[in-house]
């Protein structure tokens, strides 16, 4: 598809993309040039308070794996197996 560069370097994404992709107003793009090809990438943020309760939780998990609390399992069929014995 093409479109045209407007004023204040803005372009219009088609509608077909924007309804194949989901993209709602306000979304965020990372946007890079590399070889002169332009690569748009949406973006999802969250809030600081949430990412910190992620990493904690994760270490949480990364120590109680390390101490033996948590069982690791060598494939997905062993992960499936284990679930179905609950």
């Amino acid at each position: 598809m093409v479109v045209e560069l407007r004023q204040k370097s803005q372009l219009t994404i088609p509608s077909e993309i924007i309804k194949s992709l989901n993209l709602k107003i306000g979304d965020q793009f990372d946007i890079r040039e590399r070889n002169g090809i332009i690569y748009m990438v949406p973006v999802v943020t969250y809030p600081k308070a949430y990412m910190d309760k992620l990493e904690k939780e994760v270490k949480k998990f990364e120590s109680d794996f390390a101490n033996g609390k948590l069982e690791g399992f060598t494939d997905v069929d062993e992960l499936i197996n284990s679930l179905n014995k609950k």
